[in-house]
């Protein structure tokens, strides 16, 4: 049972208490004056996380513990049975810069017996009596809070400059493959329309003619339904249409035979178009056919550049999150795979991704950009760790209320001595110049602090799993 009293410690009793023990007689009364006693019994809670921190508590006798709220789960920071250990408004004294609510939450362990104080009575206290300090503990805050942003910031940055660089290289191999075809295409089309006229002279019956612009038709349609050959199979098929055409004597026919097996024409569907016209007209009806086979090829190669660069202009702006809200309802699979388009060029040849999703997941909410900075920090970690050959797995799945985000990579693993620290700002165990020791520490915030998640880490050789957990609630 909860037991506050309108009993008081005596200036004597107050000056036991480290915190008090300097104090003049003056503030020794103002602090008797308006602080109180207050008893709990064993696994009452003294403050709850998240509550707006209006009371400061120093503990007279007992024994308390302090947790924080972890996916649902209170994890025990520290115990003390120390007489004069506090907790609470500890940070009320900064007025409009203050923390609003209690950073974590304080439990009896013990029966247990406080000391209490408003928040705004240790506020103006502090203010009034030691003004220099405050000045100096404000200046403090208000730097180390404008340096995290501007860590923030850069890290955000340099990540975003180095996946850039990547991202204008990727949008290049598209367009320059767009604007390649595009030429051939020109070309293409011109000599197709000056075979059509070699053709159509006069010297093919109208009904020929007919049966011949079929067999464009037809062709059209087979080269979008072309058969996948492994490279070996491609090979036989050229030679065998190759030999073909040498045998009606087709000039070139080692240049024709990899456009039309391409398309998926074979010797027999070019027995049927021997059969239409002469011997004189098979080579330009057959070189008018395989420019109909290649400008539909290339016309497939364009509509692919330019899927290409739509899909990756989408995932930098999904990325980048610049047209959204910065607290959102969002697919996590949506930012994971825009996360991993952004490093596609930064992904080498004998680096196998793997996607093991569950689409069943539902969407949440989230600070969406800045979740995608900690995939950006976890991927480049894991691909750093991989080097040239290994597996990149990013997994999704549910675990009671939470979403769960693995990123596993096949790596030489974190030394176990060092583990411990890789979520302390500036640790590092990249060499100079590669590393800021950042990124982890900045993840662990974003997850942890803002959306009230948890990230973890588990390695051995070969394997390193990196564990995010996000509330399906936001909370």
């Amino acid at each position: 049972m909860t037991a506050e009293t309108d009993e008081r410690l005596e200036p004597a009793q107050l000056r036991t208490l480290f915190l008090f023990e300097s104090l003049d007689d003056e503030k020794l009364g103002y602090v008797h004056e308006h602080g109180r006693v207050k008893r709990l019994p064993a696994d009452a809670d003294i403050f709850v996380e998240g509550d707006p921190a209006r009371c400061f508590y120093v503990l007279l006798d007992g024994t308390v513990s302090l947790t924080r709220l972890v996916h649902g789960d209170r994890i025990e920071i520290s115990r003390s049975s120390q007489r004069g250990a506090y907790g609470g408004a500890t940070q009320s004294y900064l007025n409009e810069q203050r923390v609003e609510n209690y950073l974590h939450s304080m439990r009896a362990v013990t029966d247990v017996t406080l000391f209490v104080l408003p928040a705004e009575v240790i506020s103006t206290a502090m203010r009034r009596w030691f003004p220099m300090a405050m000045h100096l503990l404000d200046g403090l805050f208000l730097g180390m809070r404008t340096t995290e942003n501007l860590v923030n910031q850069r890290e955000r940055l340099l990540a975003l400059g180095s996946l850039s660089a990547g991202l204008t290289h990727e949008l290049n191999n598209p367009a320059a493959a767009a604007v390649r075809a595009t030429a051939v295409l020109r070309d293409r089309v011109s000599g197709m329309r000056h075979k059509l006229a070699m053709i159509a002279d006069g010297r093919l019956d109208g009904e020929r003619l007919h049966r011949l612009v079929e067999f464009q038709e037809a062709a059209v349609k087979q080269a979008a339904n072309a058969p996948t050959r492994s490279p070996l199979e491609t090979s036989d098929a050229e030679d065998t249409l190759a030999d073909w055409l040498d045998e009606h004597d087709i000039t070139g026919g080692w240049d024709l035979a990899p456009i039309l097996t391409a398309g998926g024409i074979d010797g027999t569907w070019l027995d049927r178009v021997a059969d239409t016209v002469s011997q004189d007209d098979l080579e330009p009806a057959i070189r008018w056919l395989a420019y109909t086979v290649e400008t539909e090829l290339l016309m497939g190669e364009i509509d692919d550049a330019l899927h290409r660069i739509t899909g990756l202009v989408g995932a930098a702006k999904q990325y980048s999150q610049l047209d959204r809200a910065p607290y959102q309802t969002a697919d996590v699979h949506d930012l994971l795979d825009a996360t991993l388009a952004m490093f596609s060029a930064k992904i080498g040849p004998d680096v196998r991704v793997v996607r093991e999703y569950d689409r069943s997941l539902p969407a949440i909410p989230v600070y969406a950009g800045e979740l995608n900075q900690v995939w950006t920090n976890l991927i480049d970690n894991a691909l750093y760790a991989i080097g040239e050959t290994g597996v990149l797995t990013v997994r999704t799945g549910q675990e009671e209320e939470r979403v769960v985000v693995e990123i596993v990579d096949t790596g030489p693993g974190i030394p176990a001595d060092v583990r411990s620290r890789i979520f302390e700002p500036f640790f590092t165990t990249k060499p100079i110049g590669e590393g800021t020791g950042l990124g982890l520490e900045i993840s662990y915030r974003i997850v942890v602090n803002k959306h009230h998640g948890d990230l973890a880490v588990e390695s051995e050789p070969g394997r390193t799993v990196f564990r995010v957990c996000l509330p399906i609630s936001g909370r």
